[in-house]
């Protein structure tokens, strides 16, 4: 059973940056593409950013150049960078393959005020 242990969330203001890591059990290759979603209060789960085994990224529209989703296979870590927040940016923050799997970490919150 594969794990995911995401951290690196906290309260900032907007215009902050945060930098988000997800831990992943065994060999991130295993999967053909890794992504960062994030649930907004009161709103769905949704895919912010995503890079496949050949190191391609996507992203939503949203966060489009302000986010950017990175890996570390020696580390088995994915990251996410994210600068220049908004406030509609808060919402806990997981990682998951894409498409996702039942695998879901605890999740970390971040909160952008304003």
């Amino acid at each position: 059973q594969v794990q995911l242990v995401e951290s690196g969330g906290g309260m900032v203001q907007a215009g902050g940056s945060l930098r988000l890591s997800c831990a992943v059990s065994g060999s991130i290759f295993r999967f053909n593409a890794l992504g960062w979603y994030r649930q907004a209060p009161g709103k769905q789960r949704e895919l912010i950013a995503a890079i496949t085994q050949g190191g391609s990224t996507n992203y939503l529209e949203s966060v489009k150049g302000r986010f950017t989703i990175s890996r570390d296979s020696a580390k088995n870590t994915v990251y996410l960078q994210m600068i220049s927040l908004k406030p509609e940016d808060t919402g806990v923050y997981y990682c998951n393959a894409v498409p996702y799997t039942a695998a879901w970490g605890q999740g970390t919150q971040v909160t952008v005020s304003s």
